[in-house]
């Protein structure tokens, strides 16, 4: 096995390309390098377009890639590395090589739930998603999700907060510095399991770079679970790519009324099994992972019981106490500095979410008026909002 080579390939051909029949038809990579342009020409398996990109890639840009790799220590996993999990083999288009920051735990000794959905998340989204993965991580599961804001970012800590293992799949290169605001969450997913993506250092993430990414988070897993989903989004799009790798799909249900998550429900309508505790997704995998001891089984409630204490002691240590004190205060200082509309809503406002439309009845104000205000009042860091159009003091 020659790593190089695979790389030379990936490079080649780019993420996301079905190279099995062009390997089925060499034997190797390395073979098929060994090989001339007219025997790429005469093959039944190459393009015109692939046999241009075989001609104009060069294997000193591959060995450019590892050197990049060995200096970040960032590990390169190929198709034929016994370390390549077996469950993404067995997808039709697997990635030819995995770059991973951390350490990929044995992916196929575990059940593995990919948990996906919106990135502008409600907080029933963001709770819910967390739980359920906290409750599965707890029973020996694995989470795998994207590592983005929203949904993602509440999987992951859902796992973290069980002190388990949990894997991102990126939709973009090492080294990039994409989507900095998760960086502290990146570093932790890395400490506790993997960051992965199939992307070669450096490579930014771009409107393409996504939807081939969301094959891995499904090849990965034995099941995927949806939370909050639009019909247009990423996350339909991997629950489309887990039933075409056979993979089991679950959804919490969303609020019939909130437009913003159709897509979710049309799921279930589309006969996705409907998840509300850990139990219902882990069931399923019992009897195939020795992993899994549903011993641990916690119920929602349970759950979030556990959450509520952990954030009462955090609460109540002496240097949060002044964090918290001293960021409220901050807060008050800014406020007493406004006036005009950003004044009349803000006083329209409480500490608790309000939808956009008492927030106007409140205020008085026209609706691009309180609208100009709140965007003002959220950049200042004095309110926050949620989907649907709703705000609150933060």
């Amino acid at each position: 096995m020659d790593i190089k080579y695979w790389v030379w390939l990936q490079l080649c051909l780019g993420a996301g390309a079905r190279f099995k029949p062009i390997i089925e038809e060499f034997g190797s990579p390395g073979e098929l390098y060994s090989n001339n342009v007219i025997d790429w020409k005469m093959s039944p398996v190459l393009s015109p377009f692939q046999t241009d990109k075989l001609s104009g890639c060069s294997l000193r840009d591959a060995e450019q890639v590892i050197m990049d790799c060995d200096i970040n220590g960032w590990d390169i996993i190929c198709y034929e590395d016994e370390r390549y999990p077996q469950k993404l083999r067995e997808i039709s288009n697997p990635p030819a090589v995995l770059y991973v920051d951390g350490k990929l735990p044995e992916l196929d000794k575990y059940a593995t739930v990919g948990v996906v959905g919106t990135r502008k998340a409600s907080g029933y989204g963001m709770t819910a998603a967390r739980l359920m993965s906290k409750g599965i991580a707890h029973c020996g599961g694995i989470i795998i999700s994207g590592a983005a804001l929203g949904i993602d970012s509440a999987a992951h800590k859902g796992a973290l907060e069980a002190d388990a293992v949990t894997v991102a799949v990126l939709g973009s290169g090492f080294g990039t510095g994409y989507l900095r605001a998760n960086s502290g969450l990146r570093q932790a997913i890395k400490e506790k399991g993997a960051l992965i993506t199939e992307f070669p250092p450096y490579i930014k993430a771009n409107r393409t770079t996504f939807p081939m990414r969301n094959r891995i988070i499904s090849g990965l897993s034995d099941g995927l679970l949806v939370v909050e989903a639009g019909v247009k989004s990423g996350s339909l799009i991997t629950a489309q790519h887990a039933a075409e790798q056979g993979r089991d799909v679950f959804v919490i249900p969303a609020s019939i009324l909130d437009y913003n998550f159709y897509g979710t429900n049309k799921l279930i309508d589309d006969g996705a099994a409907v998840a509300t505790s850990p139990e219902i997704i882990l069931e399923r995998y019992e009897s195939a992972y020795r992993t899994l001891d549903m011993s641990k089984l916690k119920t929602i409630r349970e759950l979030a019981e556990d959450g509520v204490q952990e954030e009462r002691l955090n609460q109540l240590s002496f240097e949060n106490i002044r964090m918290q004190r001293a960021e409220r205060l901050h807060r008050e200082e800014k406020a007493l500095q406004l006036e005009g509309n950003e004044l009349k809503v803000y006083n329209a406002l409480e500490e608790k979410l309000q939808p956009i439309d008492l927030i106007i009845e409140k205020s008085g104000l026209e609706a691009p008026k309180v609208l100009a205000a709140l965007t003002v009042l959220e950049m200042k860091g004095i309110i926050e909002s949620a989907s649907g159009k709703q705000y609150m003091i933060k």
